[in-house]
């Protein structure tokens, strides 16, 4: 396979000297379902939206299929379907009003528009449901029938952003469902962002790891996880907030069955092939050389450990506020020129 989507030293900097996105590198193969994982105002829309040419990069390059989204907008705006964040359907129109308006503005024939919108009608279930009010379609339905105009076109490559949020799980499986289907039936790249840790393990052939701006790792979901290792064991100090001497991670270094060693916000994350094994000699490392165990935790690497080994915190807990959410929004609108 051939990379689809290429970018370097990709940065953007909002004014006011925010740095959303921090000389990021990147490469999606044609035929990959491609994963951006991070928490709110981690970067990954803004990534998007410079990829698909609605913002333009601070520094950087960045190529569809190519072509440059900065110098050839134009023809990597052929190549592509977008489906946002916000969903973008009308709803004062029918369903199908909707599929024919994005239709005509992709300069579609109207047989074009009359063969390829009840296509994609039927992907998402909606071809019974064309006729009426999108006021009336519940959120799910409102969210299918966005991915359905973004997909009239027959786009090389489908940009997904959060194309699950605020959904229940059974809509959201079923959106999982049309997205295997469009990569095997269409051969279609899918370049995705969630904050989802399930959906972005079950659907991505490879995950990219976000957070302030930069790439913290990259791989499919299993090279990520054995990233970590075999056994996670996270143990928290007494004393917390002082953080930990290096002279215990680095005799914890010495240690046959432990594979890394480090500290993170207060906390001592150890990799090890045999936690079972491996814990009770590393308590009484710790013990001789005073430290003050307050708890300890050991599991199977999950992303969530993935997430905290190279974020150093829990994806969940870095959830932006609804003002933060509605502060970057603006951001994002006063940027778009």
């Amino acid at each position: 396979m051939s990379a689809i989507i290429e970018a370097e030293k990709l940065t953007k900097i909002y004014p006011g000297g925010v740095l959303a996105v921090d000389r990021i590198d990147l490469s999606v193969q044609e035929g990959e379902i491609f994963g951006f994982l991070g928490p709110n105002g981690a970067g990954k829309s803004t990534t998007i939206m410079m990829l698909v040419t609605l913002l333009l990069p601070t520094e950087g390059k960045a190529r569809i299929s190519g072509f440059d989204v900065v110098h050839d907008r134009g023809r990597v705006r052929k190549l592509l379907g977008y489906v946002s964040q916000d969903i973008a359907v009308d709803e004062f129109l029918t369903g199908w009003e909707n599929l024919l308006l994005q239709g005509k503005l992709y300069h579609l024939s109207p047989q074009e528009i009359k063969e390829r919108g009840k296509e994609v009608l039927e992907m998402v279930d909606l071809w019974e449901r064309k006729d009426e009010l999108v006021q009336n379609y519940s959120g799910g339905m409102r969210k299918r029938l966005d991915i359905a105009c973004g997909l009239i076109h027959r786009p090389k490559i489908l940009f997904l952003d959060e194309p699950t949020l605020g959904l229940d799980i059974q809509t959201r499986a079923k959106i999982w469902e049309y997205i295997r289907n469009l990569r095997s039936e269409h051969k279609m790249t899918i370049f995705l962002t969630t904050h989802y840790m399930d959906e972005a393990d079950k659907l991505c052939d490879r995950i990219a790891i976000i957070d302030h701006g930069r790439i913290m790792a990259l791989g499919t979901p299993l090279e990520l996880k054995r990233s970590v290792g075999g056994d996670l064991v996270t143990i928290q100090f007494q004393e917390n907030g002082n953080g930990i001497k290096e002279e215990i991670i680095n005799s914890l270094k010495e240690f046959p069955l432990v594979e890394k060693a480090q500290e993170k916000d207060g906390k001592l994350l150890i990799v090890t092939r045999d936690g079972n094994t491996a814990i009770p000699p590393i308590l009484s490392q710790l013990h001789d050389l005073g430290a003050e165990v307050q708890s300890i935790s050991m599991k199977r690497p999950s992303l969530d450990d993935v997430f905290l080994f190279y974020t150093g915190r829990q994806l969940r807990d870095e959830e932006a506020s609804p003002q933060d959410f509605y502060r970057m929004r603006m951001a994002l609108r006063r940027a778009k020129k």
